[in-house]
This record gives C-alpha cells, sequence and structure tokens, in this order.
C-alpha cells in the first residue's frame, strides 16, 4: 500500500490543523494507523494510534490536543491538532499496519 500526508503548514501557536493520509488501498486490512513526527536533531516519535474499530491513543504531550480518526470506506486517516504549540514542529509522517508501511511525511511548522 502507498500513503500520501498532506496538510501539512505553517501555523501559529494555538492554531489548528488537519493531517491527512490517503492510502492507495484498503486500510480496513491494517490493526492499526498511526502517526509518528520527527522534530529536527531529534528522533521519531510516535503520536497517535487507532485500532480498526476506532480505539485510539496517543503520547501524553498531545492528549486532549490531537485527535486522530480514519474514514475506512475512504482509505483515510486523519490527525487534528488543536492548540499547536512551537514543539509540534516537525515532519509527520502516516503508517500503516503500525510500522510496516510509511507515508512520504509533511511538515508543521509552528510558529511562536
Amino acid at each position: 500500500v502507498q500513503l500520501q500526508a498532506s496538510g501539512g503548514g505553517l501555523v501559529q501557536a494555538g492554531g489548528s490543523l488537519t493531517l491527512s493520509c490517503a492510502a492507495s488501498g484498503s486500510i480496513f486490512r491494517f490493526s492499526r494507523m498511526t502517526w509518528h513526527r520527527q522534530a529536527p536533531g531529534k528522533q521519531r516519535e510516535l503520536v497517535a494510534t487507532i485500532s480498526r474499530d476506532g480505539i485510539t491513543n496517543y503520547a501524553n504531550s498531545v492528549k486532549g490536543r490531537f485527535s486522530i480518526s480514519r474514514d475506512n470506506a475512504k482509505n483515510t486517516v486523519y490527525l487534528q491538532m488543536n492548540g499547536l504549540k512551537p514543539e509540534d514542529t516537525a515532519v509527520y509522517y502516516c503508517a500503516a499496519d503500525f510500522t510496516t508501511y510509511w507515508g512520504q511525511g509533511t511538515l508543521v511548522t509552528v510558529s511562536s
């Protein structure tokens, strides 16, 4: 499966963005879809996961601000990001089957 992430951009602190991850095939077969991010000079970290039946988990750093969802009919996973902070600046990647398949990443820059 190929994954195409989009929706990144420049936003002021406190603002919102919604990232999308469109898959070339069915995502229903994957037990978990995930979003990760990698800030400059840092290791890639897991941000959020969603199971096939919609159970979600979040990194403590984004809990209460970010929301992951999936639309199996559209083969798309979303990451709604609210209350963005400068420390959220990173390249965001989506992945399927937890980390088996990766998208190309989309840059999110949060200005203070």
